[in-house]
């Protein structure tokens, strides 16, 4: 496991430093523009590993509790991105989409948050 997570910080790493190099070499809006869904891509590919490292070894309540928790916060994080999406969209696509995944995420977090309560009452 050690080895994999050494692999995985190289290669990031690695790519930091391209776009790094691309960035101060390449100039362009459109090159920097590139940097910087490259970067959001490995601060959601991080986060998302984030929250997969706190299910790790976890099994029964523990493991419940650890994916309510995480499961929470990720779909927090999607209806704030729904949000400005639809507060900045123009696309009806993508405003029904932003619309669609507000009001899932929100009753999901409800009902998440409902089993929290009732499985995990003191904690």
């Amino acid at each position: 496991m050690e080895t994999k997570n050494n692999v995985l910080v190289t290669a990031l790493i690695t790519l930091i430093l391209g776009f790094a190099v691309g960035y101060a070499f390449g100039g362009s809006t459109q090159s920097r523009a590139a940097t910087k869904d490259a970067s959001d891509q490995v601060s959601m590919h991080g986060t998302m590993s984030g929250m997969m490292n706190g299910l790790a070894g976890k099994t029964g309540d523990a493991l419940d509790k650890a994916f309510l928790d995480e499961m929470i916060i990720h779909h927090e994080g999607a209806i704030e991105m729904a949000q400005t999406l639809l507060a900045g969209t123009k696309r009806t696509e993508l405003k029904k989409l932003g619309t669609d995944i507000v009001g899932a995420q929100s009753g999901e977090i409800e009902m998440m948050k409902k089993w929290r309560t009732e499985w995990f009452p003191n904690q």
